[in-house]
């Protein structure tokens, strides 16, 4: 029986480290996103801490200058929140990229699979055939032996 060799395996090969690659920035990716969220959180957290200390300030015996400040921080950590906001959106939109693009690569792979199956049962019914020929042939030769004894 002849040995199967399919003919784009190289392009699969190439593909599947495509596919790879992709899926490895996709955590990378993904790894930032995350990352981005912790600093979000921890900067809310942070602005809580301020609006508490801020109102505990209110409430005791008023030092306008300690008000001030923590007014001042409260103010400043929106800012940073909403900065560190923007800077998630971004991450999260580059995340979707890497999404599509390893999707699109998956799909590439899949494509190329399916091909390479399809000609491996190409090649094992062209293979049944050749054999069915030959069985045929070895049986109309051994019949022909047999009539000319």
């Amino acid at each position: 029986m002849a040995k199967f060799r399919y003919r784009m395996q190289n392009i699969l090969s190439v593909k599947e480290k495509l596919e790879t690659q992709a899926k490895n920035e996709f955590s990378i990716a993904a790894a930032a996103v995350m990352e981005e969220e912790e600093k979000l959180d921890k900067l809310i957290a942070r602005r809580e801490e301020y609006r508490d200390l801020l109102r505990r300030l209110q409430q005791g015996e008023l030092d306008f200058k300690s008000i001030k400040e923590a007014t001042e921080s409260v103010d400043a950590m929106k800012y940073l929140i909403e900065d560190q906001r923007q800077v998630l959106s971004k991450a999260e939109k580059l995340l979707e990229l890497k999404r599509v693009a390893l999707a699109e690569a998956v799909k590439e792979v899949k494509t190329h699979e399916k091909l390479k199956e399809k000609e491996f049962i190409q090649f094992m019914a062209d293979e049944a055939s050749r054999e069915s020929k030959e069985i045929d042939e070895l049986v109309s030769y051994r019949f022909g032996q047999k009539e000319e004894e």
